[in-house]
């Protein structure tokens, strides 16, 4: 199939460019004789002075976790690319016709099998 520009191709986040790798650690980073590590350490949390306020009823409820989860689902649906009518017709078509042979060939090899073991004990 040939390429094409459809909404959503370059959204936000996805562009490769966008993406920083940094997993390696350089030589001259670590001291002499401690082994180079990934992290794994227990990860601190500085506090803030957000964290000094407490909390409001509607940040405690669960709402704001289903809210934002919600929030999150829509942003992700948006980012699909759905097919085309003509493309969603065409893929049916062809799992449809794929289902059919196969159950067409299941079946023929069934009842091969089914006439093998009968004739095998006399029937």
């Amino acid at each position: 199939m040939a390429e094409r520009e459809r909404p959503g191709d370059d959204a936000a986040g996805d562009r490769p460019e966008d993406e920083v790798f940094d997993d390696a650690v350089a030589d001259d980073d670590a001291e002499a004789g401690e082994p180079v590590t990934r992290g794994g350490g227990t990860a601190v949390r500085e506090r803030t002075e957000s964290a000094d306020k407490p909390r409001s009823k509607k940040e405690g409820r669960r709402g704001g976790r289903i809210g934002g989860f919600v929030r999150e689902v829509v942003s992700e649906l948006r980012k699909v690319i759905w097919p085309t009518r003509k493309e969603l017709l065409t893929y049916t078509a062809v799992v449809i016709v794929f289902v059919a042979v196969m159950t067409t060939i299941v079946a023929v090899l069934d009842y091969g099998f089914g006439k093998a073991i009968l004739a095998s004990f006399g029937n």
